[in-house]
C-alpha cells in the first residue's frame, strides 16, 4: 500500500501508522497450526476503506483530490500450474490452498526456493474501486472483490490456468456440438459408421493436442539458458511494457514473424524468464518427429497441418481445440506467415489461424482477445545456407531427428545477439465494433464481414511486427555494402555511411518502437570482422572492407529484415541519380506511384493519405544531413555537387531501392512486350523470375532474393487489385494506359544505362 504525500493526514488518523502495517494480506493463515485461511478483510484495511469512503463522500469540488494507491503483489513459490483433477498438487505447486498443511508448505519452500517469483502489479487508486457504492459496507465488499480479482489476474499471467489432462481436453473437444455435426457430415460423405467417425475425430484431436508438463518446461528453461549462453552473445527482450499492459485479464495471442526454428524456443524462454506463463504454440506438423515432437508437446506445442483443404472434420476439430484452449485461459502463439521466411522479408500473411481465432472468440467470448506482434532479429542464422539453397531451386529438406543431430556441429560458430521485440498490441474488440457493431447478436457461423476484418487484422499485425524492428550492426553493414557494385568500400567511407544511416534512423524513426544499435561506424566494422562477415584488404591509401560473394548473398537476408526502415529515403534519393534538380511535385508523384507496391511488399505502416507529409519530412531530414538542398521555399530540391562526399553518400543511399524499382520495371517491360491479352499471369511470373535471374548473373550480385518468384506474383496481384491490370475470358492479363504512365515514371528514377540493361536482358 503506497501513500501519496498529501494523504499523510488520513493515514495518521488510521491504524496504518507503521510502515510494516501498510503491507496488507487479503488471506491470512490462522489457527494454532496455521492451517486455516481467513478470507475476511483485515481490520486496519477495513478501517482505511471506511475513513477514505467517508472522506470521499464529504469532499467538495473545491477540495484537493486525495487518494490512496494499492499495489497488488503476488508471491509464487514455484511456477507449476495446478493440475485439474489431481490430488497431488504440492510440494511443486505455485500457491497454497486451504487443504495444505504446514509440512507441505515447508517442502514447497525447500523445493521451489530458486523458483520464487514476486509479481508487482500496476497501482490502483482506492477511490476508483468505490464505484457506485452507497455505504461503507458496500464499499468494503467492492474493494475486496476487486483486489482479489487483481491478484487472480496476476496469477493467471504468471502461472497460467489449471492444466487439464490431455484425455480431458480430447473429450471436451469431441463433445462440442460443432464437432458432432462435422462427424455426421463425415459419415454421410464417406459412408462411415458412427464409431469410425468418432475414431477419425479423436485421431485428429490427438494429432493436434499439446501435453503440457511443467517438469518439461522447467528442464527446458534451464537447458535453454545454457544453450543461449553458448550460442549467442545475448538475448535481448525489447518493449516488455507492451506485454505487461495487456497480459492481465485478456486472452493473449502472440503472432511473431518466423525467421528460424529457434523462434519457438526464444519467445517462450524470454517470456518465462520475465515471470509470465508460456503460451501454447502452434507448430507445423513437419516438426512432429520422434523424440522432438514429444518434448515439444510437453513444452506446450500443438501441431497443425500445412493445409486444411478437403478435410472439413480436421478444420472443425482444430477450430474447436483452439476455442477450448482460449476459453480455459491459455495464451496462444502461432506464426502468421505460416512458414519461415527464406528472404528476410515478411511473407504474405496466412489468415487461416486468425480466422479460427476470431470465430472461436465469437462462439465463446470469455475474455477480450489481444494480438501481440513479435519481431525477431538475428545477426546470424543457423539455417542461412539452407535458405539460399532452397531459393536457388534445391528441394526443401524434410525435418528429422537425424537431420537435427547433423546440424549440431554448426552450432559451434558465433551467432551474435538475438533481439526479441514486442510490438504494439492489437485488440480485437475495436475491429469488431468497426466491422460489425451488432456482432453479439449475430448467429451466422461465417458472416460476410469476417473476411474483410481478418484481412485488415492480418495487415495490421504485419505492420506492427515491422514497426518493432531492431537495427543491429549486421543490418547496417548489409544495407551499405550490398548497395556497392563489388560489396567493397574504403574503410573511412564505410564508417561515415554507417554513421549516416544510424543518425537518419534515430532522427527520423520509422516508429517509436524501433531500436537502433549505439555502435559508431568504426565499432560496427570491427564487430563485422569479429563475426567473420567482413574481410579487410590492406592498402597504403586506406584499407578496403569487403564481403565475399557467399557472405554477401547471406547478408541479403539481414538487409531485408530492416529494408522497410530505409526504403522511402532511398526511393526519394533515387530521384537525384539522373537529375540535378527535381521539383517537389515530381518527387511526390513518384512516391505516390511507387508507395502502394512498396507498402504491399514490405508492409509499411503509413497510409497513402499520410504519404505527402512523410515525403516532406524525409526531404527535410535529408537536408538536415546535407544530402539535398532546397530552393524556392521547398518547391524544388537539388543534390550536392558531383564529387563531394555528400553526393557520394546520396548516391549510395539511392542504390538501396534500385533492386526493387528494377524488378518493377522488368515486370512492366515484359508485360508490355507480350502485349495486352496475350499472356497469363502464371507464365509471366515464370518469365520474370528467369529474366531477373539472368539479369542478376550478368549485372548484379547473383542473389536468389532478386528473382524470388513470389515477389513478382504479389506485384501482379496488386496491379490487378488496383485496376491497372485485368483478366480476359481466356485468363490472360490485359492492361490500361495507366501501365504506360508507370513505365514513364521509371525514367525519372532509373538511369538510362540501367533501363537499357533491363530492356536488353528481355531480348531472347
Amino acid at each position: 500500500l503506497l501513500n501519496r504525500p498529501h494523504w499523510q493526514a488520513l493515514l495518521k488518523d488510521s491504524s496504518l501508522n507503521d510502515s510494516d502495517e501498510r503491507i496488507i494480506c487479503l488471506q491470512r493463515w490462522v489457527g494454532w497450526l496455521r492451517n486455516r485461511l481467513d478470507h475476511r478483510l483485515p481490520d486496519n484495511f477495513r478501517q482505511l476503506i471506511i475513513q477514505h469512503f467517508s472522506h470521499t463522500q464529504n469532499q467538495t469540488t473545491a477540495d484537493v483530490a486525495t487518494d490512496v494507491e494499492l499495489v497488488p503483489v503476488s508471491v509464487f513459490w514455484g511456477r507449476a500450474p495446478d493440475k485439474e483433477s489431481s490430488w497431488l498438487r504440492l510440494p511443486f505447486a505455485a500457491s497454497w490452498s486451504d487443504e495444505i498443511g504446514i509440512i507441505r508448505r515447508m517442502l514447497a519452500v525447500m523445493f521451489n526456493g530458486r523458483s520464487l517469483v514476486i509479481q508487482f502489479g500496476e497501482p490502483v487508486t482506492l477511490k476508483s474501486m468505490f464505484g457506485d457504492a452507497t455505504d461503507t459496507a458496500h464499499a468494503a465488499r467492492r474493494v475486496a472483490r476487486i483486489c482479489r480479482g487483481l491478484l487472480y489476474r496476476q496469477r493467471a499471467a504468471v502461472i497460467g490456468p489449471e492444466v487439464a489432462s490431455r484425455s480431458n481436453i480430447v473429450a471436451q473437444v469431441l463433445r462440442a456440438q460443432s464437432v458432432r455435426q462435422a462427424m455426421r457430415n463425415e459419415m454421410k460423405a464417406k459412408g462411415l459408421t458412427r464409431a469410425q467417425a468418432m475414431r477419425a475425430a479423436e485421431a485428429c484431436v490427438r494429432e493436434i493436442a499439446a501435453n503440457y508438463s511443467h517438469t518439461t518446461v522447467n528442464l527446458l528453461a534451464r537447458l535453454l539458458t545454457r544453450v543461449w549462453n553458448r550460442l549467442y552473445d545475448g538475448v535481448e527482450l525489447h518493449h516488455l511494457e507492451n506485454l505487461r499492459a495487456v497480459i492481465e485479464g485478456n486472452e493473449v495471442v502472440y503472432v511473431p514473424c518466423h525467421r528460424s526454428h529457434m523462434d519457438y524456443l526464444l519467445l517462450s524462454h524470454s517470456i518465462y524468464e520475465k515471470g509470465y506463463a508460456i503460451p501454447h504454440i502452434a507448430a507445423g506438423i513437419n516438426l512432429n518427429i520422434p523424440i522432438v515432437g514429444s518434448i515439444m508437446r510437453g513444452g506446450g506445442a500443438f501441431f497443425i497441418r500445412r493445409s486444411f483443404a478437403g478435410n472439413a472434420l480436421y478444420s472443425t476439430v482444430f477450430t474447436r481445440y483452439l476455442g477450448v484452449m482460449m476459453a480455459r485461459g491459455h495464451s496462444i502463439e502461432y506464426f502468421i506467415e505460416g512458414g519461415r521466411s527464406r528472404t528476410g522479408r515478411l511473407l504474405q500473411p496466412k489468415t487461416g489461424a486468425i480466422t479460427m481465432t476470431v470465430r472461436s472468440f465469437l462462439r465463446d467470448p470469455e475474455r477480450p482477445v489481444v494480438f501481440v506482434p513479435v519481431y525477431f532479429g538475428y545477426e546470424r542464422l543457423v539455417e542461412g545456407k539452407t535458405y539460399i539453397g532452397e531459393l536457388s531451386g534445391k528441394p526443401k529438406r524434410k525435418e528429422s531427428f537425424v537431420g537435427m543431430l547433423q546440424t549440431l556441429p554448426a552450432l559451434r560458430a558465433r551467432f551474435g545477439k538475438v533481439h526479441v521485440s514486442i510490438g504494439e498490441p492489437i485488440f480485437l474488440d475495436p475491429l469488431l465494433q468497426q466491422y460489425a457493431p451488432q456482432w453479439r447478436e449475430s448467429i451466422d457461423e461465417k458472416p460476410t464481414w469476417l473476411n474483410p476484418l481478418v484481412n485488415d487484422l492480418s495487415e495490421r499485425i504485419m505492420r506492427n511486427i515491422n514497426s518493432a524492428a531492431c537495427v543491429t550492426p549486421i543490418n547496417l553493414l548489409a544495407l551499405v555494402l550490398l548497395a556497392m557494385p563489388k560489396q567493397s568500400m574504403v574503410e573511412l567511407d564505410l564508417a561515415a555511411q554507417l554513421d549516416l544511416y544510424a543518425s537518419m534512423l534515430k532522427h527520423f524513426p520509422y516508429s517509436k518502437f524501433i531500436d537502433v544499435t549505439d555502435m559508431d561506424g568504426a565499432s560496427i566494422i570491427r564487430y563485422g570482422e569479429q563475426m567473420k562477415l567482413l574481410r579487410r584488404q590492406i592498402h597504403p591509401l586506406g584499407d578496403v572492407i569487403c564481403m565475399t560473394e557467399q557472405k554477401a548473398v547471406l547478408a541479403t537476408y539481414f538487409r531485408n529484415n530492416v529494408l522497410h526502415l530505409m526504403i522511402m529515403p532511398s526511393a526519394i534519393a533515387s530521384c537525384f541519380l539522373s537529375n540535378r534538380t527535381v521539383r517537389s511535385e515530381d518527387i511526390q508523384r513518384l512516391a505516390w506511384r511507387l508507395y502502394p507496391y512498396i507498402c504491399d511488399e514490405l508492409f509499411m505502416r503509413w497510409s497513402e493519405e499520410e504519404l505527402p507529409q512523410v515525403v516532406l519530412e524525409i526531404l527535410r531530414m535529408l537536408r538536415t544531413h546535407g544530402l539535398v538542398e532546397s530552393q524556392d521555399d521547398g518547391a524544388t530540391w537539388s543534390r550536392p555537387k558531383v564529387g563531394t562526399a555528400a553526393a557520394v553518400q546520396l548516391s549510395i543511399l539511392a542504390q538501396m531501392s534500385m533492386q526493387i524499382i528494377e524488378r518493377y520495371y522488368l515486370s512492366i517491360s515484359l508485360l508490355l512486350k507480350a502485349g495486352s491479352g496475350k499472356i497469363s499471369q502464371e507464365t509471366l511470373e515464370q518469365q520474370c523470375s528467369l529474366m531477373a535471374q539472368r539479369m542478376s548473373l550478368l549485372y548484379e550480385l547473383n542473389s536468389p532474393d532478386f528473382f524470388d518468384k513470389s515477389l513478382f506474383k504479389n506485384f501482379y496481384d496488386l496491379l490487378r487489385k488496383r485496376g491497372v491490370l485485368g483478366v480476359n475470358a481466356e485468363g490472360r492479363l490485359t492492361y490500361t494506359d495507366m501501365l504506360f504512365a508507370v513505365a514513364d515514371d521509371a525514367q525519372l528514377v532509373l538511369h538510362e544505362q540501367i533501363r537499357n540493361s533491363v530492356l536488353q536482358v528481355t531480348h531472347r
